[in-house]
């Protein structure tokens, strides 16, 4: 809950205003009864008509005043907490952005989505509730006892000796719902995840006529939740009925002993009336500060949640300049100095990898799945840091770069990358301050050009380019790496979809049009690497081989496995 005072500081004089008028509005709820008390004793026996609707008059300005303040004070509490919820949403989101792959891997991105969406919900619904009724359940409940208290002391110990069993069942219940919350979300986070992968695979689930295995698999955390959930709402259930049942045998008993009282004429039938009255407005009250309670439970398991995110630290500082100097001059654009990295920290995934580029050169990287080929886009970008050696660019280490500066260096294209609904142009723009003709330049270059001139730059892509082809989203994706004239482009298994023909004429245009930028291609196809100025063989992680297309073709059997799968036995020919 400290988490959020900062955002709940800001609105301390709105949400003032909105407790005092919930405040105004509750006190005048509470002279209702009394007068109806005062209407019934000392009115109704004058027989004075003319007093008695003057009174009723009294009556109707109050219940008329409390309805109006009460929905003032609620639509100012919704626009409160809605506005408080929206500066921990766009705070959250923005720390989630700028997380280092490392931490984003500790949350998982389903998590990520739950806590911006229904974690952020059960706290906008915690800040709007306590507003509603934070102040109004009490303020009903300690006057109510305090008018009862002084209309009758002997009735009102009835209703006192209920309030302490009520108070312990509230705690105990409490005490036990925040850590299923904890739980519920912790469920729901999966629940995300496997339907993020659902909808994700869709294709792939088809394809593999695996619909029966993924549904049983969303039923099984389907039934989890549900489970838990039922289990937390079990618990958090015995709050208003056992508050319910425990007040209602009061109220019995108030009307017991309050029937004696009245025969032994120390009270009055207005009282009894007044006080019924009371007891009703005292028992939503209660019944108003458990469901506080409730709503609590869920909103502080939300609000830890968030705050573990908020206060993560951040991962990949800038580090000062002359403590990492690389121990040999190099002129090379690029330089991985045995660098050595693991995911885990406890199989190396890259091993004393090192390699330079000069400005312009390209380098190729072959290997099987799972070699380290990614893993060294992810070092060179700076989405983890190397557990050992150094990365410099331009002589300097990567650490000591501002990450700003760093990442506009790079042009790059995933194995996994995305395209978004809206129109080819702007999918290659994509928000950055480029010309038409730029646009243009990077789709010929892209060797995009050609389908989108039959299509138009005004083309609507679909979410995730669902109605383009394999090839021409990859095409795309080139022509957005290649809009802004990158440093270095990076093609991380970027051209798998395309045709030998076009695979072959997007590298030499990449050549020709961008001949001073430093290429680093992540491919399988031993065709997309073969002119490379240095190529890594990489297995498990180390480097088995490093050089020419020609020099492998001699040295690394490895690498001359490949080539005669791919290209036949011609290949030892051709090299």
């Amino acid at each position: 809950m400290r988490s959020l005072m900062k955002y709940i500081r800001p609105f301390f004089g709105y949400i003032a205003a909105t407790l005092s008028i919930k405040f105004i509005a509750s006190i005048v709820e509470l002279f209702i009864p009394l007068i109806l008390a005062t209407i019934i004793d000392d009115i109704v026996p004058t027989g004075d008509v003319r007093a008695i609707f003057l009174w009723g008059g009294m009556m109707a300005l109050c219940a008329v005043t409390a309805l109006v303040g009460n929905v003032v004070a609620n639509r100012m509490a919704a626009k409160s907490s809605g506005s408080i919820t929206e500066h921990i949403r766009h705070d959250l989101f923005y720390k989630i952005s700028f997380l280092s792959a490392r931490q984003l891997d500790q949350f998982t991105i389903p998590s990520a989505v739950s806590r911006l969406t229904t974690d952020t919900y059960n706290v906008n619904q915690m800040l709007a509730r306590m507003q509603r009724l934070g102040v109004r359940g009490p303020i009903l409940l300690i006057g109510g006892i305090i008018i009862t208290m002084i209309m009758d002391a002997g009735l009102t110990m009835i209703l006192l000796l209920t309030l302490p069993i009520i108070a312990v069942l509230v705690y105990a219940v409490t005490k036990k719902g925040i850590p299923l919350y904890t739980k519920q979300q912790g469920v729901l986070d999966r629940m995300v995840r496997v339907v993020q992968e659902n909808i994700t695979g869709a294709r792939v689930i088809k394809a593999l006529s695996k619909s029966s295995y993924e549904r049983a698999r969303y039923d099984r955390v389907n039934n989890d939740l549900a489970d838990v959930e039922q289990h937390a709402g079990n618990v958090m259930a015995i709050t208003n009925p056992g508050s319910t049942l425990i007040l209602n045998l009061g109220l019995t008993l108030v009307v017991a002993v309050g029937a004696f009282r009245l025969n032994a004429g120390l009270t009055s039938s207005g009282v009894i009336i007044a006080f019924l009255n009371y007891f009703t407005i005292i028992l939503n009250a209660m019944l108003g500060i458990t469901r506080i309670f409730v709503l609590c439970s869920k909103g502080e398991a939300s609000a830890k949640r968030i705050a573990e995110v908020l206060r993560t630290p951040q991962d990949l500082t800038v580090e000062p300049a002359d403590e990492k100097e690389s121990e040999v001059p190099t002129p090379a654009h690029i330089v991985f100095d045995h660098v050595c990295f693991s995911y885990e920290k406890v199989k190396a995934n890259v091993k004393d990898l090192s390699f330079s580029l000069r400005r312009g050169q390209t380098l190729g990287i072959i290997g099987a799945t799972g070699s380290g080929k990614s893993t060294i886009i992810n070092l060179l970008m700076r989405f983890y840091d190397v557990d050992s050696g150094c990365i410099l660019i331009d002589g300097k280490d990567i650490r000591t770069i501002e990450p700003t500066a760093l990442q506009k260096k790079f042009g790059v294209v995933f194995q996994n990358d995305f395209l978004f609904a809206d129109t080819i142009e702007e999918n290659i723009r994509y928000f950055r301050a480029l010309s038409r003709e730029e646009i243009a330049d990077a789709a010929q270059a892209a060797q995009a050009q050609e389908f989108i001139d039959t299509v138009g730059m005004d083309y609507g892509v679909l979410a995730r380019g669902n109605n383009l082809s394999g090839g021409q989203k990859q095409r795309l994706l080139i022509a957005r790496a290649l809009a802004a004239k990158p440093e270095i482009l990076i093609l991380d298994d970027a051209s798998s979809a395309l045709d030998y023909k076009t695979d072959a004429v997007l590298r030499r245009e990449l050549s020709r049009r961008h001949f001073g930028t430093t290429s680093i291609i992540v491919a399988q196809r031993i065709s997309s690497i073969k002119g490379a100025d240095m190529i890594l063989v990489l297995e498990n992680g180390s480097v088995i081989g490093c050089g020419t297309h020609d020099t492998l073709m001699k040295t690394c059997a490895v690498y001359q496995e490949i080539a005669e799968s791919q290209m036949g036995e011609g290949a030892h020919t051709d090299a």
